[in-house]
């Protein structure tokens, strides 16, 4: 606490950032002299929860934020301010609606089994000048507008031509680099990160990726808002916004957050992942039964790993983003992916689950993915045999055939799945959180369906 203290005194301000169960980032700035010892351990009496969707109702709103001293960060946009990660308290302790609290659930549900997990997500998103609806003018039956600096500036009869092939290109075909990599400093200089790498993705939309070092979950998860808070103020600097919608653009490749995941054992520090003895891919039984699980539960969790009506416009084959629940060694049509860069390196075994994307709640998604493989575990679920096929050109006689499970194609029928199957997440979640949860995105998906789009204007307004 000392520490600390001595860094509140280089600072004016706190700003307090909660999140919400959408997932949304929410913040508080207090004076930096009010943040005691005292509000470290109570908090600070400054929410409102029945303004927070999903929260609370107006009888029962008054909450309390307490700062995690872990997540303290000087801004570098705003040099006499500092931000902390708070949790949110409610007068008998934890808000159980809180997602943090969900994180920190899971991790003592691991540590009661004497299990550590770490995650690893590759957080993808688009640098974009502007975007807005034009439905006079929708090209190539969008209905959007969409200035980048990376598409031309002239359109042909079919829609924008594009600079398509931009994965992993350099400067000064990477024409968004700069703020890239200012972005990937920041983290690492100001907020603690270790980035392993960060790269121009597939898509012409100025699309990034960031990839840091693996952590627990709660970490992990706090890592990712904050990737997210740091890449929007950086890139509203240069006048641009950074977005992490799944899918921007019709016809070119969506948003994604593949989640790689390991599961160790805490007394022996031994990867149950790992067995130098499996000639398929040195992954283990326990491995294959955590998949299991997460094929068993896969049509369930895709509301809270692709939680958003936008996602399952990026959840469609042909960019990568995978439909179907199967498995397999090095094969990017599989919803889970087993990395082999490397053999006979224990440290390096996992999986990498691949229908997430960027607009899930973190807290929440990681926790689910765990639910899900732990209930694998413990029910030793067969995840069946690896398909080492695209699964894209297979026909439907055959999935059927293979049994292969599809993921829902709305949100809606995503949140039918979770209504059905979600005791596999009671062991973690808190009742309260599920049925918040479903609310709140059954008035979203609601509220959306309300809402014609500029592409129906587009193929209906003469029918």
């Amino acid at each position: 606490m000392q520490e600390i203290a001595k860094l509140l005194e280089k600072v004016r301000w706190v700003e307090f950032q909660f999140v919400d169960v959408a997932g949304y980032l929410r913040s508080v700035s207090v004076p930096a002299k009010e943040v005691d010892e005292k509000a470290f351990q109570q908090g600070l009496s400054l929410l409102d929860g029945s303004s927070v969707e999903g929260f609370a109702s107006i009888h029962e709103s008054d909450y309390r934020l307490r700062p995690d001293p872990n997540t303290f960060a000087i801004l570098p946009w705003r040099k006499d301010t500092a931000r902390m990660i708070a949790d949110v308290l409610s007068v008998g302790g934890r808000f159980p609606k809180d997602p943090r609290y969900i994180a920190d659930r899971a991790i003592e549900y691991l540590d009661s089994q004497g299990l550590v997990a770490y995650f690893g997500p590759e957080v993808e998103f688009m640098l974009v000048d502007e975007l807005f609806l034009d439905v006079e003018t929708p090209t190539k039956g969008l209905g959007y507008r969409v200035s980048s600096r990376e598409y031309l500036d002239f359109e042909e009869d079919m829609g924008f031509q594009r600079i398509k092939k931009a994965y992993h290109t350099p400067t000064p075909i990477d024409k968004v680099a700069e703020i890239r990599y200012e972005i990937a400093t920041v983290l690492e200089d100001y907020f603690g990160f270790q980035v392993e790498a960060h790269h121009h993705e597939v898509a012409a939309l100025g699309q990034v990726e960031i990839d840091f070092r693996f952590g627990d979950l709660k970490t992990t998860a706090d890592r990712v808002i904050t990737l997210k808070y740091v890449a929007r103020n950086i890139a509203a600097k240069y006048g641009l916004a950074a977005t992490f919608m799944p899918k921007l653009v019709a016809g070119d490749n969506g948003n994604g957050m593949h989640i790689h995941v390991s599961l160790w054992d805490k007394n022996s520090n031994r990867n149950l992942f790992y067995d130098p003895n499996d000639e398929y891919a040195e992954l283990s039984q326990t491995a294959r039964y955590f998949i299991g699980g997460l094929i068993e539960h896969g049509r369930a969790l895709a509301a809270l790993v692709a939680p958003t009506v936008n996602s399952y416009k990026r959840l469609v084959p042909g960019y990568e983003a995978p439909v179907y629940m199967v498995w397999a060694k090095a094969n990017r049509s599989a919803a889970i992916r087993i990395p082999f860069y490397e053999k006979g390196v224990e440290k390096a075994k996992r999986i990498e689950f691949r229908s997430p994307d960027p607009s899930a709640n973190p807290y929440l998604a990681f926790a689910a993915i765990l639910a899900a493989g732990l209930d694998g575990i413990k029910k030793k679920i067969d995840p069946g045999d690896p398909i080492d096929r695209n699964v894209y050109e297979m026909s439907e006689a055959e999935r059927k055939r293979l049994g292969i499970k599809e993921l829902p194609r709305s949100l809606d029928e995503a949140l039918d799945e979770l209504e059905s199957d979600n005791e596999f997440l009671k062991p973690i979640f808190t009742k309260e959180i599920i049925e918040a949860y479903i609310e709140v995105k059954r008035a979203e998906a609601g509220e959306l369906r309300q809402y014609p789009n500029p592409m129906e204007v587009y193929m209906y307004f003469n029918l």
